[in-house]
């Protein structure tokens, strides 16, 4: 499965905890992620992640393109709903695109470790089918 990583900066660490907690079933899969979150996941939970342009040069944009061409399974985007962000038509262009081609989107931790324990499961083996 491919999987995109994203986090706003007041998240990245909970992302490298979410990554460390999850190691063993992230692992199996590829991981994609916008450009510093990349290194904060690299560095801080030791896993291989293909890196895309950091959020606010158009990473994002390039997830949400993967997206629509059904190359991401699943979309882990942990934002900080507190603070104001300018990209935020960024951000619901990919739930929106998710939305549209079934691609499972987590927005906090709590639904993020569902889909990663559903992923173990096997739970998310239909998408192997619509690529």
């Amino acid at each position: 499965m491919n999987i995109a990583l994203i986090a706003h900066d007041n998240k990245k660490e909970l992302m490298v905890d979410l990554c460390i907690a999850y190691k063993t079933i992230l692992q199996k899969h590829t991981l994609y992620s916008t450009g510093t979150t990349a290194s904060f996941i690299s560095e801080g939970a030791g896993l291989p992640v293909y890196s895309v342009s950091p959020g606010v040069l158009g990473g994002t944009q390039q997830i949400a393109a993967r997206v629509s061409l059904n190359e991401i399974d699943m979309v882990v985007f942990l934002r900080d709903p507190v603070e104001g962000r300018s990209n935020e038509a960024e951000m619901y262009s990919l739930l929106r695109l998710c939305d549209m081609n079934n691609v499972p989107f987590a927005t906090n931790i709590a639904t993020a470790e569902m889909l990663i324990k559903g992923l173990e499961r096997g739970d998310l083996q239909w998408r192997e089918h619509v690529r």
